[in-house]
């Protein structure tokens, strides 16, 4: 039987959850399913949950698809890192939580080392197919707004795997049950701790 395949019992997912000593951090292509896979994670373990990007919007008071618009892809970026590391700093204190990070937090140099420093980063990828089929049901990707998606997804995920490579949990998220996504991370949390 496939290790990442069988859940873990309840047992074990209380003492993983026990030895997570910082934020678990998920970071992946927009559509990879951080939010959902997220979420679900943080049920099971008994943590909190919190997507960056609804901690952005909350504190710019704005979309995001609204601060690209106004003032680029730039400025957004600043403010995300800033958001992050916020978000890990107030996580330090309560540990036990899952944070979902968008598609670019982690090619930003300055927001990956946080991340790197004060959380446990996992990867999640899916191929691009995938990706295309989920992102390709909501409007709110800037980055898919101009151009061809699909060879946008492309170029992205060719730019930006050698830098989510730098996670030490990587996961593959593909079609089907979020759960077997959720059931693989606990099995690599096991092994990295």
């Amino acid at each position: 039987m496939d290790v990442e395949a069988s859940t873990p019992s309840p047992r074990e997912i209380e003492a993983l959850a026990r030895r997570i000593d910082r934020p678990v951090v998920l970071v992946g292509m927009m559509g990879v399913g951080k939010t959902s896979v997220g979420k679900r994670l943080a049920a099971v373990l008994g943590f909190g949950f919190v997507d960056a990007d609804e901690a952005i919007e909350q504190a710019a008071q704005m979309s995001i698809p609204e601060i690209f618009e106004r003032y680029g892809e730039a400025y957004f970026r600043g403010g995300e890192r800033r958001v992050i590391a916020r978000l890990l700093d107030e996580r330090r204190e309560a540990v036990g939580n899952v944070i979902a990070t968008g598609g670019g937090a982690f090619v930003d140099p300055a927001t990956r080392a946080l991340i790197l420093d004060h959380g446990i980063a996992v990867w999640l990828d899916s191929d691009v197919d995938t990706l295309f089929d989920r992102v390709a049901r909501k409007a709110n990707r800037p980055l898919l707004q101009q151009g061809d998606p699909r060879e946008t997804l492309l170029r992205l995920k060719a730019e930006r795997e050698p830098l989510y490579r730098q996670a030490p949990i990587h996961v593959e998220s593909r079609s089907g049950p979020h759960q077997r996504t959720v059931t693989a991370i606990l099995r690599k949390l096991e092994q990295w701790q």
